[in-house]
């Protein structure tokens, strides 16, 4: 589904139904060298169950147009126009890293103007503040796949897991490295992967954000996480 957002055409996928503006919406919103699809459980089977689903590429990432946001509050705004844009009376937000920085501010932006309409918050691997080490960096301008290939090492918990999440044959880490490669890619203009990363580590606004947020909150978080 591709939506004009701010003057330019984001893309956010559905889950296979039409948008059906009498039932609860969901919006996902993916980490730094992700997209849409690292939603592709969660949004399909919310979709079959009473909800709209809007799995979004951010701006400038994979197959959403115009700018790579520059920081966690020009993402979270186009979150917020997103919503105003489809006239959505009541959405959860679910964010993952990146995502959910961009979550939170969203959730406390909008509570400014729509008080209540973001029902319930949902932060994956989160943390405030989400610091990111100049190692990391710095490769991900000189060396982006050697910077992949660390990510990858960092986020999980096994290398070479058993295949009992998707099904035999699956490789998450060598799908998710994959995954990161193809984003990269997809905008030749600029390095989206810096420019997440730099994004994230400067971000500054979680404790004002935060006594803004009302909605239920979850926090999914990994106990070794690094």
């Amino acid at each position: 589904m591709q939506i004009s957002v701010q003057d330019h055409a984001l893309y956010a996928y559905t889950g296979g139904k039409d948008f059906n503006p009498a039932q609860p919406t969901a919006v996902f919103i993916h980490g730094v060298l992700n997209d849409h699809s690292v939603w592709i459980l969660q949004t399909r089977y919310l979709a079959h169950h009473g909800w709209n689903v809007l799995a979004i590429d951010l701006p400038g990432h994979g197959k959403s147009a115009g700018q790579p946001p520059q920081s966690v509050e020009e993402a979270a705004d186009t979150v917020v126009a997103l919503l105003d844009t489809l006239q959505i009376e009541k959405a959860a937000l679910i964010g993952h890293s990146f995502g959910s920085l961009i979550a939170l501010e969203a959730t406390a932006r909008d509570a400014a103007v729509h008080p209540g309409r973001v029902s319930h918050l949902v932060m994956v691997g989160t943390a405030y503040p989400m610091r990111v080490s100049p190692a990391l960096l710095d490769l991900s301008v000189s060396a982006p796949f050697k910077a992949i290939d660390m990510v990858n090492t960092f986020s999980h918990s096994t290398l070479a897991p058993p295949p009992s999440a998707l099904g035999p044959g699956t490789w998450l880490v060598g799908a998710s490295k994959a995954l990161m490669r193809r984003v990269l890619a997809s905008n030749t203009q600029v390095n989206v992967f810096h420019t997440g990363f730099l994004a994230c580590d400067s971000y500054s606004g979680g404790e004002a954000a935060m006594p803004q947020v009302t909605c239920p909150t979850l926090f999914v978080l990994g106990s070794a996480d690094q």
